[in-house]
């Protein structure tokens, strides 16, 4: 795959890209164009774009920023994972069984009853699994609620056996005109590690954090195990202390079959003709880096260190890792990826 270039002739600004305001600069003026004849094709047109990559690959935070970029009634994230997890916690109540029994018995087809796959659903059963006709029927009641004109859908196919489905999934869902294809981001398990390792969340709102290459604005320091650790800057949650989220400190090898089975997926979709395909890399080695982007487009880690009265200071550098084959490399943050989604979406519809 080759190499996207986001140096832009012309564009010498640096541009804050932890702000809306900088991001939305950002992308006028590296992208401004193709943005807006995207924009235009889909006030009367969709697509749907399958999302595959590795576990902590950046799916959702790519999605979250095409949503900011054209809109979320325009844009729909579907992540499959959540749809079966709402599923479940429905299926928990007996209104909610009476629901879903209901909304199968019309939209469900498969070799197994809708009682059994609700108690596969519930995982009552271990010998028996949840059909992909179960989760294909979940995913089309998920796209009637929403409605969003174009659907990035994340977290399937989740195996082999499944890729044929996507191949008729327009038909599937009554979307039979519109354009589909396969995304597949390229993420060094370095950088999945490092994300998983420091990764912290706010035991309030949830959001998400890490306090090597995401802070908060709040750093704090905790005398009696000597670290420092992020307080959730969101208004509401008051500088609540942010946790690591069990498993997580073990790093990727506690989710490696995982990681091997979305490996074998991407691989497999590679292989596939008569359905496009776009490929974001998440990172340059280092000899090109700076060749293919502007430095503060490359990831920075944060370090810190705290003086003798107690007061903190928060330091950075660049984030070095290495890819699967050992080579030293820097990690892009989103917005140039998402560079690349628009450059290769803008070749895709032909615009």
């Amino acid at each position: 795959f080759p190499i996207y270039n986001s140096k832009i002739d012309g564009v010498s600004d640096i541009f804050d890209l932890n702000t809306l305001d900088g991001r939305k600069k950002y992308f006028e003026a590296k992208a401004g164009d193709k943005i807006n004849k995207i924009k235009k094709y889909i006030k009367d047109n969709t697509f749907i774009a399958f999302l595959l990559a590795k576990k902590s690959s950046g799916k959702g935070t790519y999605t979250k920023l095409m949503i900011e970029i054209f809109g979320e009634d325009n844009i729909g994230h579907i992540s499959v994972g959540d749809v079966i997890r709402s599923a479940y916690l429905e299926a928990q109540s007996d209104i909610g069984v009476k629901d879903l029994k209901k909304y199968m018995e019309s939209n469900y087809r498969g070799f197994i009853s809708v009682d059994d796959a609700i108690e596969a659903l519930n995982e009552k059963d271990q010998k028996i699994l949840l059909p992909t006709e179960f989760t294909l029927a979940l995913i089309k009641r998920e796209i009637k609620r929403s409605k969003p004109k174009v659907l990035f859908i994340d977290g399937f196919p989740r195996g082999s056996d499944q890729i044929p489905y996507t191949l008729f999934f327009k038909d599937l869902i009554d979307l039979r005109d519109d354009p589909d294809f396969f995304i597949t981001i390229d993420t060094p398990e370095s950088i999945i590690d490092e994300r998983m390792k420091y990764r912290v969340i706010c035991p309030i709102c949830k959001n998400p954090r890490n306090i090597k290459l995401l802070p908060t604005e709040f750093i704090g320091f905790d005398n009696e195990q000597d670290k420092f650790y992020l307080m959730c800057d969101n208004s509401n949650c008051d500088k609540e202390r942010m946790v690591a989220k069990e498993g997580d400190v073990a790093g990727l090898e506690s989710i490696r079959d995982r990681l091997d089975n979305d490996g074998s997926l991407i691989e497999k979709v590679h292989l596939l003709h008569g359905i496009p395909r776009i490929h974001l890399r998440s990172s340059l080695l280092e000899a090109d880096a700076l060749n293919y982007s502007d430095e503060y487009e490359l990831t920075r880690e944060y370090f810190y260190t705290k003086d003798i009265d107690g007061s903190i200071n928060i330091n950075t550098r660049l984030f070095k890792a290495y890819d699967d084959d050992g080579n030293n490399i820097y990690s892009l943050v989103a917005p140039p990826v998402v560079l690349q989604l628009i450059d290769q979406l803008y070749k895709i519809l032909k615009l």
